[in-house]
């Protein structure tokens, strides 16, 4: 049976927490390192001190980036780091023949100026970026097959572009009136000390933030831009929910003038697009989704709803899960020739 050697950096976030829990349930990995930034001076810390339901199920130590145990013990190494940290790692660990998933943004842009302009930093790999692979398993599977660098998506990305691929590869949307409307779970924020993200904050609120200004919208015009031979630009619209977890997106639309549905009905149009997929489900008509329907899964749950001229697109996930830890192990799955529901399920 095939064991796939695994380490991470940046362990003890919540990306990190998540990756551990999946990894240690997947019958083809053993985690052999556990790593953080090595930012800030903290010392090496018994992971089941961090996380404590993983005692006497991981009890090893998280230290600072030690090359010498990557080289030797690791095939594969995710990177579970803030934006603009991942770049510091990713040349030492290529360069050592690793193969690199990074859920960081540091590696989703084709263009870096993109990148530097949203996350406000110069970017220091630009020679790498060329080589990554955008690791959205619905649209690229083949590129991610063979690929040394991933870039894992973002999670509103993961909900827009399902939500929308399918009307974009028939020609029926119009291009210039797409919104999307999105709400996140506080942990999509990661596990940030500040004001914004106390509990007493966001208990009993909503709010928009980052208003057709985040950092996500151009990684989503990115994308269905390619896919659909167009240029796009979303209006992106994000919002904070008083939860835990979970991404629900409404995206409205106008249909193209003078395109014709190729199928028996919009609903019939996503089946048949996502219908080897196995994390998309498509609601019956006129049924939507749920954040308690795809919590603590890989699903991406899609309802539409065709309104003549307009169609409204509702996509749920779990930002943690689809959106982030349990997509990278999807991805890392492909890579290695594995099913993919494989640790998944």
């Amino acid at each position: 049976m095939m064991v796939i050697n695994v380490g991470i950096i940046g362990a003890t976030g919540h990306t990190g927490e998540v990756l551990i829990e999946l990894l240690l349930n997947h019958p083809n990995v053993r985690i052999s390192g556990l790593f953080n930034s090595g930012r800030g001076g903290g010392g090496p810390q018994i992971i089941s001190d961090v996380f404590p339901k993983f005692k006497n199920r991981l009890d090893i130590s998280c230290t600072k980036p030690d090359w010498a145990k990557i080289k030797k013990d690791c095939d594969l190494v995710f990177l579970a780091l803030p934006h603009t940290v991942s770049m510091n790692f990713v040349p030492r660990l290529l360069s050592l023949g690793k193969k690199v998933i990074d859920l960081s943004a540091d590696y989703r842009f084709a263009n870096p100026s993109v990148y530097e302009k949203y996350y406000k930093v110069t970017h220091k790999d630009k020679a790498n970026l060329k080589q990554a692979v955008y690791g959205l398993p619905e649209l690229y599977r083949a590129k991610i097959k063979t690929a040394r660098l991933l870039a894992n998506p973002g999670c509103y990305p993961t909900s827009a572009i399902l939500a929308l691929a399918p009307l974009l590869a028939v020609e029926l949307a119009d291009k210039d009136s797409i919104v999307i409307d999105a709400k996140s779970g506080v942990s999509g924020a990661g596990k940030k000390v500040e004001k914004e993200f106390l509990f007493s904050e966001i208990q009993g609120d909503f709010r928009a933030y980052k208003v057709n200004a985040h950092q996500h919208a151009p990684e989503i015009n990115q994308v269905l831009s390619k896919f659909s031979g167009k240029k796009l630009d979303v209006v992106f619209v994000p919002h904070l929910l008083p939860i835990e977890r979970g991404i629900l997106s409404t995206v409205y639309l106008k249909k193209k003038p003078g395109a014709r549905l190729m199928a028996k009905n919009i609903t019939e149009l996503f089946r048949k697009f996502y219908k080897k997929e196995p994390f998309v489900r498509i609601k019956a008509d006129g049924s939507f989704p749920r954040i308690r329907d795809v919590a603590k899964t890989n699903f991406c749950d899609i309802g539409v709803k065709d309104f003549g001229r307009t169609i409204i697109v509702i996509s749920a996930i779990d930002n943690l899960l689809k959106g982030a830890s349990a997509q990278a192990v999807q991805n890392m799955n492909i890579m290695y020739g594995l099913p993919e529901k494989t640790g998944l399920l």
